[in-house]
């Protein structure tokens, strides 16, 4: 096995953790702490999702660390005990560099790793398995692909007796990959032209060009000897007029929550829309049942225009959970869990009357009760849902605040493995039993946050647009020793979606307490179009993108200085991406004598040109009324601020990632060269191999570093 050995050394301890909470605690000594900065951020530890043996004795999740020279990263797998919460983490041996690791039915650890390269092909990611002893060490390792094409992603049949294993392939391929094809329908040479048709549907999509012809596909084998056996059998079937092409995972955001195992292992269960000239208006995703011989699968939601999403199928095999969206075309409808009936084939919808999104879902081990996350005004807890009766009940896992839990994992016994971050402390991975309070099982980063300078969060609410309630949050250095004393300059966050919110959790991009460690008091207010606080809040922001929203930013900004006697109104920027990027233009078109300075991250500035710009039709025509622009151009110049030029004078700067096709970089540059010609004091960043997001870390390091630098301007 080719192993991916880390450039950082590894973490000393993921022990027992001491404390957790947030904010963290103020130190008693004299000595200052000191504040957060944005190599923190960067370099952080990150702990994702963890697996579990069968017997529910153990655990393994991933922690990928920064070199904090190089800034390269690398993912190191650990292993706990369920059992003795005393015992510490070890690291797993002889697995560095690699991921995915699952569990399997037979107890093997089943992970993505390079396999060796050879003279006839280079190194390729693909499927192995290991026995990993009790000191952490992994042995008997054995690879269990070998395909022409690399390995994206795997799932496992609960016996382990079958593999599920996808890429992007060429749709009529009929095995797991094909060279000559793969990628190489819309390039008819002799030049470099890419040439596209208008039944491919998507040109581009996210961050990618798109490649017509060649999907996501997934293929399972059977194991035999721990190996994959055979030529694999194409889920989505044979090729040919009428059948289903679509990704799965679905992109740019799908995986492996949309494909499951049957608990016989016969066939799978997974998440596709079809790829046609309609895809780029579609929010149809539908749940497909692959054909245990190979035929055409079967699509169960076909019924439903709108969203279906999450296959769990319960482990007794009698049932489907899922979630669906009603509305056809919008993409923040209301996630309801429904059931089917595997024997009948009947659907009943579990949470029609309750008015929260389901986002995860999870069947205990004996069948009995759905384990579902929902966003729930600021927290995102965990709620247990009977499948008899669909009556919801929340859990209480933490002590105070839920703040976010996810990567929930059902155990026998009434256990539940999740991991738990706040605004304060990045992810931790927690146990709860018998559904009481959750331990923390790791320290993968708390120590190390306990080390800086601490904040603290406050919850405030106040009456917004409609005289609805709205709610809010504020972050800024804790007082004590090295914390914060006087006056802090306030900074409005506006978040983007825009169905979204900044709720407490933690963000390795627009992160609250990194922004708040520099002196300030951030400001964030979750407005008419925020989600976890019912769907018809949530609804509230479509064809009003600047009229509620700006009316609850400016009252809840108001209701932080009243609450805060610390915060000084006078001295206040305002900043936000996407959706919070649009707002930034409106801001300065409609608010232009308010605040010292904008930071504008991706934001609409023209909403013509984003109509006719952006890949995926269906949201904008969604958020004007249900159409296009040519059929209603004054839904979109209602809420325009291209139109609102002529006021701006608030200092800005403009940052944009010119892989974004969702919010493409003309709109950043357009709007530099407003603020040019209006003489507005202002700068513009451009990452050339950035999306929608900036995610590589030296690009976030400088992406720090010129916010606080133009804030400090402004500001201090």
């Amino acid at each position: 096995m080719t192993r991916l050995t880390g450039l950082a050394a590894p973490l000393a301890s993921l022990g027992m953790l001491a404390i957790a909470g947030s904010p963290l605690a103020a130190e008693d000594g004299a000595t200052a702490k000191p504040a957060m900065t944005a190599q923190d951020l960067v370099t952080m530890p990150r702990l994702g999702g963890a697996t579990a043996s069968p017997d529910g004795h153990w655990t393994v999740f991933p922690v990928t660390e920064t070199d904090p020279v190089s800034y390269q990263r690398t993912t190191g797998l650990w292993m706990r005990s369920l059992v003795d919460l005393a015992a510490k983490p070890v690291r797993i041996s002889g697995l560095d560099g690699a991921s995915d690791a699952r569990f399997g039915g037979d107890g093997w650890l089943y992970v993505l790793a390079d396999g060796a390269a050879s003279n006839a092909k280079p190194a390729t990611s693909q499927v192995w398995r290991a026995r990993i002893g009790g000191d952490g060490a992994a042995g008997d390792q054995m690879q269990v692909t070998d395909l022409p094409t690399g390995v994206n992603g795997f799932a496992l049949s609960p016996k382990a007796d079958r593999i599920a294993v996808w890429a992007d392939i060429a749709r009529d391929c009929p095995g797991f990959g094909c060279p000559d094809k793969d990628g190489k329908a819309h390039l008819p040479g002799p030049g470099t032209g890419r040439l596209y048709d208008a039944q491919d549907g998507f040109v581009r999509h996210w961050d990618a060009w798109e490649t017509p012809d060649t999907i996501s596909r997934i293929f399972a084998f059977n194991l035999v000897d721990g190996k994959a056996s055979g030529a694999g059998t194409p889920a989505d079937g044979p090729a040919g007029p009428g059948a289903l092409s679509g990704d799965s995972p679905t992109k740019p955001f799908g995986d492996g929550s949309d494909i499951a195992w049957a608990p016989d292992g016969k066939s799978l269960y997974f998440v596709a829309r079809q790829a046609d000239k309609d895809e780029p208006r579609s929010t149809n995703l539908d749940i497909w049942r692959s054909a245990p011989g190979g035929g055409a699968p079967e699509n169960l939601t076909a019924g439903n225009r709108g969203t279906d999403t999450l296959p769990a199928p319960s482990p007794d095999g009698r049932w489907l959970a899922y979630v669906a969206m009603e509305r056809a075309g919008y993409e923040a409808d209301r996630q309801v869990v429904m059931l089917r009936d595997l024997r009948s084939g009947t659907v009943r919808s579990l949470t029609a009357g309750w008015d929260r999104s389901a986002g995860s879902l999870a069947w205990t081990p004996d069948s009995r009760w759905i384990i579902a996350t929902a966003q729930d005004v600021l927290d995102t807890p965990a709620f247990r849902i009977d499948p008899r009766s669909g009556r919801v009940k929340r859990l209480d896992l933490m002590a105070g605040n839920e703040a976010h839990i996810g990567n929930v994992v059902a155990l026998p016994g009434n256990r539940l493995l999740f991991t738990r971050d706040s605004i304060g402390a990045p992810p931790e991975l927690f146990l709860s039993r018998a559904w009481k309070q959750a331990a923390p099982l790791t320290d993968a980063v708390t120590t190390r946050m306990g080390t800086l300078a601490p904040t603290v969060t406050t919850r405030f609410s106040f009456a917004g647009a409609n005289e609805e309630t709205v709610w809010g949050q504020i972050t800024k250095p804790e007082f004590g020793p090295g914390g914060a004393a006087g006056k802090l300059p306030a900074i409005l966050y506006v978040h983007g979606g825009p169905q979204g919110s900044f709720n407490d959790s933690w963000s390795n991009r627009w992160n609250p307490r990194a922004v708040a460690s520099q002196g300030y008091a951030v400001i964030s207010v979750d407005f008419h179009g925020s989600t976890g606080y019912g769907q018809a809040f949530t609804d509230a922001i479509r064809n009003d993108w600047g009229g509620k929203p700006l009316e609850d930013l400016q009252k809840g900004l108001a209701a932080a200085l009243e609450k805060d006697g610390q915060i000084d109104g006078s001295r206040a920027c305002a900043m936000g991406a996407s959706y919070g990027g649009y707002m930034m233009n409106w801001i300065a078109g409609k608010w232009p004598d308010r605040f010292k300075c904008l930071v504008q991250h991706d934001g609409v500035f023209d909403a013509r040109a984003m109509a006719f710009e952006t890949e995926e039709l269906w949201f904008d025509i969604w958020e004007h009324g249900g159409k296009t622009y040519f059929e209603d151009p004054e839904a979109y110049e209602r809420w325009n601020p291209v139109n609102h030029v002529a006021n701006w004078k608030t200092p800005m700067l403009v940052i944009t990632g010119e892989k974004d096709f969702r919010i493409p970089y003309t709109q950043g540059l357009a709007a530099f060269t407003a603020l040019q010609m209006k003489g507005v004091d202002s700068k513009l960043l451009v990452f050339p191999d950035e999306n929608h997001w900036v995610l590589k870390p030296k690009n976030s390091l400088q992406w720090h570093a010129t916010v606080f630098d133009w804030l400090a301007k402004h500001l201090k």
